[in-house]
């Protein structure tokens, strides 16, 4: 993404969440918010969103976000109580959050977050008072800079949620991202989604992910980086993490579409992952 612009998959996710909540229910992830923070002004995008070809990737956008709240969830339970979001996007997690004690940071560039600021303030959507927004130009101060000027203690452990990022990014700044969160301390972790590497795909998964490329570089925010499993595990390992786990597809549907009346689920098409790693 250019720094000096919002970013537009920013948007496109939002709104899948927010289709998610009209159409899908019960919905994987509650999301109140997310209406609220789209309004009523993109109905041709809404539209595309709700329609049949679009339940797939719109059920991956919601499952992605549940499944990053509730390991978020076991953190705080572990007595985490710093929330980092990286490249926060139209994010709403600090808009309902249900733990009092837990901070959170969202992370994203200046222009995006005076973008979703706008956003919030026309849908009179309180800001809440452990929010804090850390509006970072990577080109001239570091994360971790970034972060403890903003109030994070980088002596306590804090959990990374980082949705919708890494397959944007080379592979030098995914490595510097993932070294500020391993050199936490212990009990800390993040979340993250990646793109799996489309060589390993199906025939049919390899369509689907060119036209999804195809769409995504013509909003100015091509795929960069990509990963199978077995690399990922070997990055994570590298960078110092104790521990990491993965899920797909498969393991989504496990956790979370189960024994619905309308059918939902993720398809095995499996173009995208998420892991977690701990510190």
């Amino acid at each position: 993404m250019e720094t000096g612009r919002a970013s537009k998959t920013a948007l496109g996710v939002a709104i899948r969440r927010a289709a998610h909540q009209l159409i899908d229910k019960p919905p994987v992830l509650d999301d109140p918010i997310a209406m609220r923070l789209v309004g009523e002004g993109h109905p041709r995008l809404m539209e595309r969103a709700m329609h049949p070809v679009g339940r797939d990737f719109r059920g991956f956008m919601a499952a992605r976000s549940r499944y990053t709240e509730d390991r978020l969830a076991e953190a705080v339970a572990n007595g985490v109580t710093q929330y980092v979001v990286l490249g926060a996007g139209l994010d709403t997690f600090a808009y309902r959050n249900p733990f009092p004690a837990l901070q959170v940071f969202e992370v994203d560039f200046p222009a995006t977050q005076v973008w979703k600021r706008s956003m919030l303030e026309r849908a009179a959507i309180a800001l809440p008072s452990n929010l804090v927004f850390v509006a970072l130009d990577f080109e001239h101060q570091t994360l971790a800079d970034g972060l403890a000027e903003a109030g994070l203690d980088l002596h306590k452990p804090a959990f990374f949620g980082w949705l919708g990022v890494v397959p944007y990014l080379s592979l030098d700044a995914f490595r510097a991202t993932m070294s500020v969160v391993a050199k936490m301390p212990a009990g800390s972790g993040v979340t993250f989604d990646y793109a799996v590497a489309p060589e390993t795909l199906s025939p049919i998964g390899r369509i689907a992910f060119e036209r999804l490329s195809e769409r995504v570089a013509a909003a100015g925010e091509p795929f960069r980086l990509f990963f199978t499993p077995e690399n990922l595990e070997a990055e994570i390992r590298g960078a110092g993490f104790d521990r990491i786990e993965q899920v797909g597809s498969d393991g989504l549907n496990e956790l979370y579409f189960q024994n619905r009346a309308d059918g939902l689920k993720l398809s095995p098409l499996g173009l995208g992952m998420l892991a977690t790693a701990w510190v």
